[in-house]
């Protein structure tokens, strides 16, 4: 059964910090509440390969996060004692770190234009940017640089995929297609007129 032709699937990853406080299903109640729809779900400890094929950067990201590090540690008065690339690479370093140390709870969300919904409610990846009313804005203060100063992964709570290839890509690496259920919810046959079976009525 195919989904219907106006859903989008997402990627999500409830990460440590997430689940260490607790706030697993405060965050799914936000995602069902929209109308998006769980089509599976699991929890795992990640191993650093499946992190390193997960993450998946080149040099260009790096130094766009290092840059924007480094200028944030010279605004707050901080010795910047490396080259940004490597306060780029740092993030990743410090993401495997932290993701292997205990559960993560990983999703895969569907619904009409889910990667942009799931954005919009999860917030910026920069929880003291991110607006009131997003997850990130609401449940946690953390920063990049403060995450850099302290050596650490930023605490944002939430991994979510930004286009619609890169969530099929993310979703290869941690679900078999066997593990996704094909499922209409009361919402969707209300939005999109559908029966039980996925097909218009």
């Amino acid at each position: 059964m195919s989904k219907h032709p106006q859903q989008e699937r997402t990627f999500v990853i409830l990460k440590p910090d997430t689940v260490q406080r607790s706030l697993m299903g405060e965050v799914i109640k936000r995602f069902e509440q929209t109308g998006l729809k769980i089509s599976a779900m699991k929890m795992a400890v990640p191993t650093e390969e499946q992190l390193q094929q997960h993450y998946n950067k080149d040099d260009a990201w790096f130094l766009e996060k290092g840059t924007r590090i480094a200028n944030e540690l010279k605004e707050q008065g901080k010795e910047v004692d490396r080259e940004p690339i490597e306060y780029g690479k740092d993030i990743i370093r410090t993401i495997l770190k932290y993701m292997t140390a205990a559960p993560v709870l990983m999703m895969v969300i569907e619904g009409n234009k889910a990667i942009d919904v799931v954005t919009k409610i999860v917030g910026t990846t920069e929880p003291a940017t991110s607006d009131v009313g997003t997850i990130r804005g609401d449940y946690t203060i953390d920063s990049y640089s403060h995450a850099a100063y302290e050596n650490r992964s930023v605490r944002n709570l939430i991994h979510c995929s930004d286009i619609p290839s890169e969530a099929e890509r993310e979703i290869s690496i941690w679900f078999d297609e066997s593990e996704i259920m094909n499922y209409t919810t009361a919402q969707e046959r209300i939005m999109y007129d559908v029966n039980l079976d996925g097909k218009p009525e």
